[in-house]
């Protein structure tokens, strides 16, 4: 175990009650983490609760979210000492705001969480901090006033810095404190405590992307091959993202992440977030950035296990397509545009024809969905006895909405009807068992057995600061087929060192042809769909033939890649992470 002792570390996190996506993954993996208990002698979690939503509240109090509820105005509970309410509710008083205190679990481990509904806070107590965010450090929120986004966030930060207060009162005040603000959502909190505080904390401003770079990333045609070349030849010839890019300050999240470089430290997630960071210029170029990266779930599984959820899988694509595939491929993600969905269709296109010369056949599972809450199983019940449903979809009935009707209807469908030995299947359902997907699915399904039976996961992102996801069935065996912007490519070559590791096959979609002269970041500003789409095809073509030559032919080469595959995740898990990267960079400050 480390020897460095931090006696208190404050997580600022708009998750840090409820665990709604990627940075709640990052506090599981953190948080559970036996090499963080060791060191870390006391943890508190502090952001804000929307009492409004409704699914957010009702998934605040699940078993399964672990919280223990002490203290609540909102919920009208009080199982502290009385002079904690006292101090508690004297802020609530005064400034309007509700507070939840409890304990929340992860893992083994239990923390203290702190949260503020402060969506109905005196508006004297805003403007003040707003003008003295200006008068301090010249952060311009009078532009911002419109933005819902950002005022609710903004509002969080002097009532969080007051509960702080009350609830380590009965600690040193010598004591060593540090705070980690994960991206900009977390910042207002650290804002107020440098305001009031200076010198009481040590702070960190934790990169878990960089905003401004996914937005131009996501919104020219460009997409990565575009704004990496921009970046590389930026960052060579000393320019920055504004020069070339124009004045970003009129998107509400940018000055906010600017005022990051008032920390005393900043961590960034992967190698591409610490160049995105430097690319930013000012103060950035010369700040203290430390790369820690996230951890990869690090299971141990048996290959009789494995075997029994690929027969799952086999068992469900069989009920569904009429054959049993040798091979299952998957891709879990978000349906947003930045996870590249359509890049794995560029690969299948190719690989495709290898597995039919070879007579094999495979299936793909996207289990992607716009609608975070699913459907209901009674309309995937009718859905699936009237059309089909997952293998066939229909638009005007609520099953497809939003992004999954480009995606099945010009992407995924046109695929299947052209394709010999692969078939595509859109699950666009939250939740992977009979109940959520239909009757067609084996009874014992779980969504364990989708990560651990899986032969292939896809995660060829546009934009991924890390990319957890990807990396999980790692420890099961399975080949991760990752884009090189990705921020956990990073992490996998500093494991691999020299090595070529059999279960992680990285694809290039930025580096150009060789007839292409960047001479300067305005030449790559000129990359445009159609360069992109050329760099696929030649490099989609690659991926398929390096995932056809490591794709297992028999029992023992499944073995062979669950072992390499342990072996890697072993190498990239939480508590290497702990131990390498976050605790040494926490002894930095």
């Amino acid at each position: 175990m480390s020897t460095v002792q931090i006696p208190l570390l404050v997580h600022a996190s708009h998750e840090a009650g409820v665990k709604m996506g990627g940075i709640g993954a990052v506090l599981d993996g953190l948080l559970g983490s036996p090499v963080y208990n060791a060191a870390v002698g006391r943890t508190i979690l502090a952001g804000p609760i929307n009492v409004q939503d409704r699914q957010e509240m009702d998934r605040l109090t699940t078993p399964a979210n672990g919280l223990t509820i002490l203290y609540s105005s909102v919920h009208r509970v009080n199982k502290v000492a009385q002079h904690l309410a006292d101090a508690l509710q004297a802020v609530e008083e005064q400034m309007h705001v509700r507070f939840i205190y409890g304990r929340r679990r992860f893992g083994e481990y239990e923390h203290e969480v702190i949260l503020v509904d402060a969506q109905s806070i005196k508006a004297q107590v805003v403007n003040d901090y707003k003008y003295a965010l200006w008068e301090s450090w010249r952060l311009p929120s009078d532009r911002y006033e419109s933005n819902r986004e950002y005022n609710y966030y903004l509002s969080t930060g002097e009532p969080l810095c007051a509960a702080l207060d009350v609830i380590t009162a009965d600690m040193p005040e010598d004591a060593g404190r540090y705070i980690i603000a994960h991206e900009w959502l977390g910042m207002p909190l650290v804002l107020s405590v440098l305001l009031h505080c200076p010198d009481r904390y040590k702070t960190v401003f934790y990169a878990h992307e960089v905003a401004t770079a996914r937005l131009l990333v996501e919104n020219d045609k460009g997409h990565d091959t575009r704004f990496y070349n921009v970046l590389r030849a930026g960052l060579a010839r000393g320019h920055s993202l504004s020069e070339v890019f124009g004045d970003q300050s009129w998107y509400y999240k940018q000055p906010i992440i600017e005022r990051a470089t008032l920390c005393d430290g900043i961590f960034a997630v992967g190698d591409l977030v610490l160049d995105e960071l430097r690319f930013l210029g000012g103060n950035f170029r010369s700040a203290q950035i430390s790369l820690v990266y996230n951890g990869v779930p690090d299971d141990q599984i048996t290959i009789e296990q494995k075997q029994h959820s690929h027969d799952l899988l086999q068992d469900y694509a069989e009920n569904l397509l009429g054959y049993r595939p040798d091979y299952v491929f998957s891709h879990v993600s978000r349906m947003v545009l930045s996870k590249g969905l359509w890049r794995d269709i560029r690969v299948l296109e190719h690989l495709d024809g290898l597995l039919a010369a070879a007579g094999k056949q495979a299936v793909l599972f996207v289990v992607s969905t716009a609608t975070p809450s699913g459907r209901l199983p009674a309309d995937v019940y009718r859905w699936e006895r009237e059309y089909g449903w997952p293998l066939w979809h229909r638009r005007d009935n609520g099953d497809l909405v939003e992004d999954e009707v480009d995606y099945f209807l010009k992407t995924l469908q046109p695929f299947n009807l052209m394709s010999q030995a692969i078939r595509g299947i859109l699950v666009n359902q939250f939740g992977w068992s009979r109940e959520r997907c239909g009757r067609r699915m084996p009874a014992e399904m779980t969504f364990a057995d989708l990560r651990a039976g899986t032969d292939l996961e896809f995660g060829q992102s546009i934009y991924e600061p890390f990319g957890i996801a990807q990396m999980e069935p790692l420890s099961a065996g399975a080949l991760s087929v990752v884009s090189n912007v990705c921020g956990c490519t990073g992490f996998v070559n500093k494991v691999a060192g020299d090595r070529l590791l059999a279960n992680v096959v990285i694809a290039d979609y930025v580096t150009l042809p060789p007839y292409w002269q960047i001479r300067s970041p305005w030449d790559a500003l000129w990359i445009s769909q159609s360069v992109r789409e050329d760099v696929e095809a030649r490099h989609s073509q690659q991926v398929a033939q390096l995932v056809f030559e490591r794709l297992p032919r028999d029992e023992a080469g499944t073995a062979h890649l669950l072992e390499t595959g342990q072996n890697v995740a072993r190498a990239m898990g939480w508590n290497v992470v702990v131990r390498d990267y976050l605790l040494p960079a926490l002894a930095k400050l």
